[in-house]
């Protein structure tokens, strides 16, 4: 057991070490979501009303779980870069010729894009009072649990990517095609209501439209008629829950097979 976990742990600390020292990254990852959300929701919050949403619920309010969702896509996409430019630098090839279980590296680097993406989750879920959301005890610990699976599923996404990738800016662009897409289908800019079919079918096989869904429930915890139509709590963590854990097992499978 030790031997599996302390290269978890230590490539964990590695990822939380190197982001301590880089804080641009801090607000790289906050700055553009809040830029969206205070441009968007301010210009949109006069002229649309979220259909399916309950009355009174405007779109700078309905567009704050999702600007969550995407502070945790940004920093997914910052953390697993670090997997091009430790090869580069050769760092990753020193980890892998190592008596160690590739899944042990993987989680490691999972873990650690997890974490900086909670900690940047739960910064800006101190907006919340700007955004008209009223949080209790409850609901910030509901949605921190969210948080950290859906940080998981993306980053796991990430790393999947990463260690196919032999350039940054290849990188970048199969990300963008991916990440920005599913976002944007999760129902964190519009919501699944009165959609075209096609759409509709779309955003269901979303497996993001569950963590995005489980986000809103956990914000509203005990008042069930703010977050309008949406997937029950409980079946949307399964669906959350099972999208972390099979990206996690792709990557793993992605990152031995760059092995052989």
């Amino acid at each position: 057991m030790t031997s599996f976990l302390l290269p978890v742990m230590t490539l964990w600390q590695r990822e939380v070490v190197r982001f301590v020292r880089q804080r641009s990254r801090l607000g790289s990852a906050l700055s553009t979501p809040l830029v969206f959300w205070l441009l968007l929701g301010g210009g949109f919050s006069a002229s649309f009303r979220p259909f399916g949403a309950s009355a009174g619920t405007g779109y700078l309010e309905y567009l704050y779980p999702g600007m969550i969702i995407l502070v945790i896509l940004f920093t997914a996409i910052f953390a697993t870069i670090s997997v091009i430019e430790d090869r580069k630098a050769g760092f990753l090839q020193g980890v892998l010729v190592a008596p160690i279980s590739r899944t042990s590296i993987v989680l490691g680097q999972a873990l650690g894009g997890t974490t900086l993406a909670l900690f940047q989750g739960v910064l800006f879920l101190l907006l919340a009072p700007l955004a008209g959301v009223h949080l209790t005890v409850t609901s910030v610990l509901a949605g921190i649990v969210v948080m950290v699976l859906v940080s998981f599923a993306l980053t796991s996404l990430g790393l999947i990517i990463a260690w196919r990738m032999q350039s940054i800016q290849g990188f970048h662009a199969i990300m963008n095609l991916i990440l920005m897409p599913i976002w944007f289908l999760s129902g964190a800019f519009f919501p699944a209501t009165g959609l075209p079919l096609w759409l509709g079918w779309l955003m269901r096989l979303n497996p993001l439209t569950y963590g995005m869904a489980a986000l809103r429930d956990s914000l509203y915890v005990g008042n069930p008629a703010a977050v309008g139509s949406l997937p029950h709590m409980a079946p949307a963590l399964v669906v959350t829950a099972a999208f972390a854990a099979g990206t996690f097992v792709i990557a793993t499978s992605t990152a031995q097979r760059n092995l052989e």
